[in-house]
C-alpha cells in the first residue's frame, strides 16, 4: 500500500511538472458563461472563450467544447456555434431544439455562413489567436438559448464535466465556478449593464496529455565551427518512419496529397527525426558590440499547413534585441525582472503562414542583438538557446555536449608556447657547445 501511494505521489508530481509552463506560468483558455436574459423555461446565455496564453493558439480545424447538463436542459437554439448531433428530440411536438443530447458538443461556425447565424467574434472556423501575438484575435463567442432549465438564479445548475479540444488533446477543464455578474458598458460609454448570472470553466494545457512525443525539434550551426549539430534521432518518435515520403518520391506529384485526412494523421517527409516541424538556430555574424543569428523554420509535414503560428526562444541575451529582420517579435517577461523570453511570429499577410513540406515549407528571418560585454561569450554553447517551443509546445534540443563549440585557442597558445621554449633551449645548447 506504501508502494502504492508514493507511485501515485510520484506521478502527481510528473503530471503537474508537465503541465506547469515556466515560461507563460499564467496561461489558460476561460470560458465564461453569461446569462442575458431568462426565457419562459430557462435563459439565453453568451458564451466567451478567451486565449490568455502567450504563444500557444487554437490553429485549424479549430475547437470543440462539450460538457454534461446537470439536468435535462435542451438547446432550443444557438448563434454563432452549433451543435455536432442534434440527438433524439422525438419527445418534442412543434417546435423541435436544436439539440437534446445530454453531452453536447459545440463547435465554431465557418467563415462566410449567412448574417442572420452569425455572432460576435464567431465563425472563424474555431481558430483562435494566442494572446500575446494579438489579443483582438484570441477569443471566441457563441449564444445559447437553453431550456427545460431554471429561471432564477437559485434554480439554474450550472453544466459540469467541460472537455476542450484545441484542436487535438491537451486540455484539462476545471469545474464551473458561479463568479461575480460580468459588467459592460454601453457604446456611448456612459451607462453599464451586468449579467443575470456569470460562471467561468478554466482549461489549463498538458504537452504530456497531447502526445507522447515532442511534435518539433531544434538543429544548431554557427560561423566559427563547421559542425551542423542536427536534431537528434527519432527526436519526436519513429512510429511514421514507414510511412514516411522520400523527398524526391513520385507519390508527391499526386493529386489531393496535401488535403488533411479526418484523423488528422501526418505524412512526413523522411527524415532522421521524423519531426513534423524543425527549427534551426544559426549563429551567422560577430560584430564589435552586436551578433547575428538566422531563425528558419522548416515543416516537414505534407498534410498540415500552419496558420498564425509562433515561435518562443529562451535565451539571455532576448533582453536587447535590437532588430528583427522578416518576422514579428514580442518580449514575453513571466517573472517581471527576468527578461530572457521572446515570441516570434509572422507578419500579418507576408509569411504568418508556414505552408506544408515542400519548396515553400519554410519561413526564416535574422535577429540583430546587442552584446553585453560582461556576459557575452560564445564558449560553451551560451550562444544557442535555452528552450524553444513551436505553436506552445516544447521542442527537443540536441545534447549539450554536441553543440558547434569554439575551437579551443587555448590549446594552440599552448603549443605555440611549447614550440617557442623548445626553440629556446636549442639555441641555449648550440651557444653553450
Amino acid at each position: 500500500m506504501r508502494l502504492f501511494f508514493s507511485f501515485c505521489f510520484f506521478f502527481m508530481i510528473i503530471f503537474s511538472a508537465t503541465a506547469y509552463d515556466p515560461l507563460d506560468p499564467n496561461g489558460n483558455i476561460t470560458i465564461k458563461w453569461d446569462i442575458m436574459s431568462w426565457t419562459a423555461d430557462g435563459y439565453v446565455a453568451t458564451v466567451t472563450m478567451n486565449n490568455f496564453q502567450m504563444y500557444r493558439h487554437i490553429q485549424t480545424p479549430g475547437w470543440t467544447l462539450g460538457w454534461a447538463w446537470a439536468k435535462k436542459e435542451v438547446i432550443w437554439s444557438m448563434v454563432g456555434a452549433q451543435t455536432t448531433e442534434q440527438g433524439d428530440c422525438s419527445k418534442f411536438k412543434g417546435n423541435v431544439p436544436h439539440c437534446c443530447k445530454k453531452t453536447p458538443t459545440v463547435v465554431d461556425l465557418l467563415p462566410g455562413v449567412p448574417y442572420n447565424q452569425q455572432f460576435a467574434n464567431c465563425c472563424k472556423g474555431g481558430v483562435v489567436g494566442a494572446w500575446g501575438q494579438d489579443p483582438s484575435s484570441a477569443v471566441s463567442q457563441f449564444q445559447v438559448s437553453v431550456g427545460l432549465a431554471g429561471t432564477t438564479n437559485k434554480t439554474v445548475k450550472v453544466p459540469k464535466n467541460f472537455t476542450l479540444l484545441g484542436p487535438g488533446l491537451g486540455y484539462t477543464c476545471g469545474p464551473a465556478k458561479i463568479v461575480p455578474s460580468t459588467v459592460f458598458l454601453t457604446t456611448d460609454k456612459r451607462r453599464k449593464t451586468q449579467a443575470l448570472m456569470t460562471w467561468n470553466v478554466t482549461c489549463t494545457y498538458s504537452q504530456f496529455l497531447a502526445r507522447k512525443h515532442p511534435s518539433c525539434c531544434v538543429s544548431f550551426s554557427s560561423f566559427y565551427n563547421d559542425t551542423i549539430t542536427p536534431c537528434p534521432s527519432c527526436a519526436c518518435g519513429c512510429e511514421n518512419k514507414k510511412s514516411c515520403v522520400k523527398a524526391d518520391s513520385k507519390i508527391l506529384t499526386m493529386k489531393g496529397l496535401n488535403t488533411p485526412r479526418k484523423d488528422n494523421a501526418p505524412l512526413l517527409q523522411c527524415t532522421h527525426h521524423m519531426c513534423p516541424v524543425r527549427v534551426h538556430w544559426h549563429v551567422k555574424t560577430n560584430y564589435k558590440d552586436y551578433w547575428r543569428v538566422k531563425i528558419a523554420i522548416t515543416n516537414f509535414n505534407y498534410r498540415m499547413n500552419h496558420t498564425l503560428w509562433t515561435l518562443a526562444i529562451q535565451h539571455p541575451n532576448l533582453n536587447n534585441v535590437t532588430q528583427v529582420f522578416s518576422f514579428d517579435y514580442k518580449s514575453v517577461a513571466p517573472y517581471g525582472s527576468i527578461n530572457d523570453t521572446g515570441m516570434f511570429y509572422g507578419t500579418k499577410f507576408y509569411n504568418d503562414l508556414l505552408m506544408e513540406a515542400g519548396p515553400s515549407g519554410n519561413v526564416q528571418s535574422e535577429v540583430l542583438l546587442q552584446k553585453d560585454q560582461k556576459t557575452f561569450t560564445f564558449k560553451q554553447g551560451w550562444a544557442f538557446p535555452r528552450k524553444v517551443y513551436f505553436n506552445g509546445d516544447e521542442c527537443m534540443l540536441p545534447p549539450p555536449d554536441s553543440y558547434p563549440f569554439l575551437p579551443n585557442s587555448a590549446r594552440r597558445n599552448f603549443d605555440s608556447l611549447s614550440t617557442l621554449s623548445l626553440t629556446i633551449l636549442l639555441l641555449l645548447f648550440i651557444s653553450i657547445w
